[in-house]
């Protein structure tokens, strides 16, 4: 089982200097690999990724300064053009294309000459980096991408583990490796069923709400930065586009980005952490985002609630838990049909925040009425 670590890194401005370096030969060998792979199949010659490599390292003796280069980070290159590919033959993706200047800046590199000591890394022919943080899985490392991020570099570690045995997410040992995201010591198996199964809502303005009455508001990480954003990209668009100037306010822009993503991660992050204290299975709707973001009027407000994101973070971590969540059928109408009788209500409008059911007469919270009819399908499915 492979898990990945992100760490912020910590580096010095020849440090810095040396990834732009390494991330612009990634660059150079991806587009060479690029127009040799079209050239060869306009000929009719289909070139494997093994077959591009080659070539490569056949190319590249004429030029020197290649020779001071991280050669794993060529390699890796290759390999991500070779996946691109596949995915373009099975018609997952488009035809890759040639990576322009001032796009991503990222390079891969292997276990190779890769040590962690604490907070700090060791690359292949830079050296020993400081890190913000130590890294939190134990293991084989497979393989290391540096990346850039606004203003921030970090390091995504892949490290190979044991896949983990399944623990009660109640136990104060599990409460305390929540907390701090590290494991614990010895992984332990409690018997879950005397924990409720819950029924979650999602939505724009409570981001999450509990069939036992919680709700997690949305931090709504866009709106306090809103204006500051727009001035930013009004003067970024009054710049000599590629000038230093340009670039120089296109980082002020990153910047704002980065702040707005972090905000709204970190919320993610604690919400889906503290819901699943405690839980023996989950209830949760199937949401089509793009369909939803067609909706010009909630398209802003649903895309700064990243509800997407969220779930994916919720069903990751209950899966590596061994929570099973019971996702319901697209088009169940949680926020129409009554929890208490099963009355269908047709004319309930996204107005109407509170549920009054002309059959029984049961009146409740919409998003806690939504999140008790999920709740049913998840116990029911369970005992089935």
């Amino acid at each position: 089982m492979i898990k990945t670590h992100k760490v912020a890194l910590n580096p010095n401005r020849d440090q810095i200097a040396w990834f732009y370096q390494q991330c612009g030969y990634a660059k150079f060998v991806y587009n060479s690999a690029v127009s040799d792979f079209k050239t060869e199949l306009s000929a009719n010659n289909f070139l494997s990724m093994y077959d591009l490599n080659t070539r490569f390292n056949e190319k590249k003796k004429a030029f020197d300064w290649t020779q001071a280069q991280d050669q794993r980070a060529a390699m890796y290159a290759i390999h991500h053009l070779g996946a691109a590919i596949d995915n373009w033959r099975k018609k997952r993706a488009k035809f890759p294309r040639l990576k322009k200047r001032g796009c991503k800046h990222s390079y891969t590199t292997d276990e190779q000459a890769v040590r962690v000591e604490g907070k700090r890394i060791k690359l292949p022919k830079i050296g020993w980096i400081k890190t913000y943080e130590k890294l939190r899985f134990r293991g084989k490392i497979v393989s290391v991408t540096i990346s850039r991020t606004a203003h921030r570099w970090f390091a995504s570690v892949s490290v190979e583990v044991q896949p983990p045995i399944h623990r009660c997410p109640a136990s104060p040992e599990c409460v305390d490796w929540f907390a701090s995201k590290t494991e614990v010591g010895t992984p332990h198996q409690i018997e879950r069923s005397i924990y409720p199964t819950i029924g979650i809502d999602v939505g724009i303005s409570t981001l999450a709400t509990l069939s036992d009455g919680r709700k997690y508001e949305n931090p709504k990480a866009l709106k306090p930065y809103e204006k500051k954003l727009k001035r930013e990209q009004r003067k970024l668009s009054r710049k000599v586009f590629l000038s230093q100037n340009w670039y120089k306010q296109k980082r002020k822009v990153e910047r704002l980005h980065y702040r707005i993503a972090c905000i709204r991660k970190d919320a993610h992050h604690k919400t889906t952490t503290d819901i699943l204290i405690g839980v023996n299975s989950i209830g949760i709707e199937t949401l089509q985002v793009t369909n939803l973001l067609k909706n010009r009027k909630l398209a802003k407000a649903l895309s700064d609630a990243a509800l997407g994101g969220f779930l994916e973070k919720l069903k990751t971590k209950a899966k590596a838990l061994g929570i099973p969540f019971v996702q319901v059928d697209r088009f169940f109408a949680s926020s129409k049909t009554c929890s208490a009788c099963g009355y269908k209500k047709d004319d309930l409008t996204l107005s109407d925040r509170q549920y009054h059911c002309n059959a029984c007469g049961t009146s409740i919270d919409r998003d806690v009425n939504a999140a008790i009819n999920l709740r049913t399908l998840a116990a029911g499915y369970a005992e089935s």
